[in-house]
């Protein structure tokens, strides 16, 4: 089955305290925003204790139009995609000519021709390269893009698959915009790039230890297209989301895990390693109440959250990075991800020590 090669993630250079974000935003809403003094509890509410930015805190306070933002989100995607690419191939052991297929992952700018065919002529890969570009998953990217390169790679024994997942949140910030949700976006969202390697059967894996895909499955929830998403404006992205989102995965976490796994013969007790995407505080105590798992079975998730804050697709997969380098039990293991639409996405993978 695919295999998981090699995995690599951005540490921006502008890793910023919670409460430094805490601090300006209180700045840049109180004189417009009359209820910001009793909502400031929301910053704390996260947990977060780091986000991970593209930029200086400064540049927020500004105001920056759409094209501004947009020119600087290619800028920033594609310097830092080569990057995160360039190490994941160097751990791979890998020629970068002899990858296959790239899939990009973004909901967060816009690009024509699409960011992967600037990666291909910056980094010199393949011309007969096979391309995709994903965009609107938002959250649920991460988990959707390691599916269709895992399904790629299984089509195709040969495959080197490519997947690189960006996004870039704090850029879709809209400095003269009080409303509630950008408020609320302004506590939790930050920025992250992550790039991993699946291979073919007919590749070696040449890491300490096997993560193989098994099979993977998409749901989408009929009359909630309301619950999450972007509202597109002159001015840029202005970002959507329901409160009721953790009630909604309350409702249907668990029997849809459980479906999942039962087409596999397996239960949520044979799971040993949970890949889940945080979201927010009251997503991970919604998967907590409901799965009812033994233990600290969302470690590695929390930490990412608390670490980084909410990066939309990349954040799973900076989950999985954890998994890949500090360990893992031998076992299965379930990649689980909410997005626009509203949707889930989740993998299933076999994990073992060699």
């Amino acid at each position: 089955m695919p295999s998981l090669a090699a995995i690599s993630k951005i540490d921006f250079p502008f890793r910023i305290e919670q409460e430094k974000v805490k601090k300006c935003a209180q700045e840049l809403f109180e004189p417009s925003f009359p209820q910001v003094q009793k909502m400031m509890s929301v910053f704390d509410n996260t947990e977060i204790k780091t986000r991970n930015f593209c930029k200086p805190l400064e540049y927020y306070a500004t105001v920056h139009n759409f094209q501004e933002q947009n020119e600087e989100y290619i800028r920033i995607s594609l310097d830092y995609s080569v990057i995160a690419i360039e190490e994941c191939i160097a751990k791979a052991n890998i020629k970068k000519g002899d990858i296959s297929d790239i899939i990009f992952v973004s909901t967060t700018g816009l690009a024509t021709p699409s960011i992967d065919a600037l990666i291909i002529n910056k980094m010199g890969l393949h011309e007969n390269i096979s391309r995709m570009s994903i965009f609107g998953l938002g959250c649920a990217g991460g988990v959707a893009g390691f599916a269709k390169a895992s399904t790629l790679a299984k089509a195709n024994p040969d495959a080197i698959v490519l997947l690189v997942a960006v996004e870039l949140c704090s850029l879709t910030f809209l400095r003269n915009d009080y409303s509630k949700s950008n408020f609320i976006g302004s506590s939790l969202f930050a920025d992250g790039v992550a790039a991993l390697i699946i291979t073919g059967d007919n590749h070696t894996n040449k890491t300490k230890s096997q993560i193989s895909f098994v099979a993977t499955q998409s749901k989408l929830y009929y009359h909630s297209l309301e619950v999450m998403g972007w509202k597109f404006l002159d001015t840029g992205f202005k970002v959507l989301f329901s409160q009721d989102i953790p009630n909604i995965i309350a409702k249907n976490i668990y029997k849809d895990v459980t479906s999942f796994l039962e087409k596999h013969h397996l239960k949520i007790e044979d799971i040993k390693n949970f890949i889940f995407h945080p979201g927010g505080k009251k997503i991970l105590t919604a998967y907590s109440e409901s799965l009812k798992v033994e233990g600290d079975f969302l470690k590695n998730t929390r930490e990412v959250m608390n670490d980084y804050g909410n990066m939309s697709s990349p954040t799973v997969l900076y989950v999985m990075e954890r998994f890949f380098i500090q360990g893992f039990d031998n076992g299965y293991g379930l990649m689980v991800s909410m997005g626009p639409g509203f949707s889930c996405e989740m993998v299933l993978l076999n994990m073992k020590n060699k």
